[in-house]
């Protein structure tokens, strides 16, 4: 589905543990390239699941299942995790310009955010979204600071690139609140003082 050079030269690759994703992650296994996903809700202090393709012990598609990695795969830290070659995130929409909307919880930003600090995502970082056509829209799609673009759309009918998505340096602190900063342990230990 990506470009032949882009597929072959990704050696890791951090993906959403979204159903819509799972062959994604179950090809970059079968590719023995090394996959990060998300714990569910950034909900435990080492907040991504390592899936090893050398390590695995059942096939990569049983693997790359979200359920399945929670019970086989060791949890890491973000200090643990290496450069990363690609994201791979889902989107409710995206335009040509490479500004996707998500589901709206907004955990994808903060992994993002994360991998940036740690400086874990290069200008070659390849960012990728894999959608239905029909969720490729046209019209202008809103966008903050926090946001970060996607340089490829992936759908079953093309491969599209887009011009100079937007990528933060970082966390965003005056966009995230008291309530969720408490009940992501990663962002609670790195909370400016006065805001946890």
């Amino acid at each position: 589905m990506v470009p032949a050079v882009q597929r072959h030269t990704a050696r890791t690759i951090k993906a959403v543990p979204d159903k819509a994703q799972l062959a994604v992650r179950a090809k970059a296994l079968d590719e023995a390239k090394t996959v990060y996903m998300a714990v569910p809700k950034l909900a435990d202090p080492r907040p991504f699941y390592l899936l090893d393709p050398a390590a695995l012990t059942i096939p990569p598609a049983e693997a790359a299942s979200s359920k399945v990695a929670a019970t086989i795969a060791p949890r890491v830290d973000v200090s643990e995790l290496q450069p990363v070659d690609m994201v791979v995130v889902g989107s409710v929409a995206v335009n040509r310009a490479g500004i996707r909307i998500g589901k709206g919880a907004g955990y994808s930003d903060l992994e993002f955010a994360f991998l940036m600090e740690a400086e874990l995502i290069s200008e070659r970082t390849i960012v990728v979204t894999t959608v239905h056509s029909l969720q490729v829209v046209d019209e202008e799609l809103p966008a903050t600071e926090h946001d970060f673009g996607v340089d490829l759309i992936v759908t079953p009918e093309e491969v599209i690139t887009c011009p100079a998505p937007h990528r933060p340096s970082g966390l965003v602190w005056e966009h995230l609140d008291a309530a969720k900063t408490a009940s992501i342990p990663v962002l609670a230990a790195r909370a400016p003082a006065g805001d946890s």
